[in-house]
């Protein structure tokens, strides 16, 4: 499967963005999703995850309230909606997939990324 990311782009703090990531194959509608983060200098950190058919969230703690993971299984995307930004949210952020259908905050757990798309955000 290919992940596209997109929707990044810069924002000034307390504004919002809406993260898409497009994915190729039949499959999509059967893999766990998750979005995962990498700021500069620093280790990639799990963002959300959500199962199969969306009906199981999970989320960071440092965005919990303020960010929401979806799917549309029917158009094989996932979104990242993302309100409230921090300038600690700067970021690339990842979409990431699990053949496995199930909630995974690790990201060892992944089998398939996308590309990443930068999101900054400004004080």
């Amino acid at each position: 499967v290919q992940l596209q990311a997109s929707g990044g782009g810069l924002v000034q703090a307390g504004g919002s963005l809406r993260l898409s990531c497009a994915a190729s194959g039949r499959s999509f509608s059967r893999y766990g999703m998750g979005w995962l983060r990498q700021a500069p200098g620093k280790e990639r950190e799990f963002v959300a995850a959500i199962n199969w058919s969306g009906g199981q969230t999970s989320y960071a703690d440092s965005v919990k309230g303020r960010f929401t993971i979806s799917r549309d299984n029917a158009k094989n995307t996932l979104y990242l909606q993302m309100n409230a930004l921090k300038p600690e949210d700067t970021a690339v952020y990842y979409c990431a997939a699990n053949v496995g259908g199930y909630l995974s905050s690790d990201s060892r757990r992944f089998d398939y990324w996308g590309q990443g798309t930068q999101v900054t955000v400004s004080s």
